[in-house]
């Protein structure tokens, strides 16, 4: 009787165990991607410039490079655009471009930048008559 009763708690503690294991899983899980949802992430649209390039966007999640050169994240084909003429770059949650020493230059909201420079949310970015649009959701 006494090994009926043993044998009946063991499969009841392992029954238990099991059920908390599995609720501690769950709410890992929601968590996590609980956590994914909210994580917001910068895009960059291309808003101006040749047709091929309209509508083109970008997430950034490293840096990316614009300019001539085929090896460049987009690539604008145009005489006045420098082979590596500016990057964008992540820091933390900030949105950073920075003109790669281009000739004709790169502008933030028609500001010409010469120094890294941060990007709020709807800045625009020109280089030459190529505007670009940052967007943080």
């Amino acid at each position: 009787m006494i090994n009926v009763t043993l044998l009946v708690g063991r499969l009841l503690f392992v029954a238990l165990l099991y059920l908390f294991l599995f609720a501690i899983m769950k709410t890992g899980i929601g968590l996590v991607r609980g956590q994914r949802k909210k994580e917001k992430s910068w895009t960059i649209a291309v808003e101006r410039g040749p047709k091929e390039l309209r509508g083109v966007q970008i997430a950034v999640h490293g840096p990316v490079i614009v300019g001539r050169n085929p090896g460049a994240d987009i690539v604008i084909g145009a005489g006045y655009v420098s082979g590596r003429h500016a990057r964008f770059t992540l820091m933390g949650q900030n949105l950073f471009v920075e003109d790669l020493g281009s000739t004709n230059g790169t502008t933030v909201n028609g500001h010409r930048i010469f120094e890294p420079t941060a990007l709020r949310d709807k800045d625009t970015v020109t280089i030459g008559d190529v505007v670009m649009r940052a967007r943080f959701a």
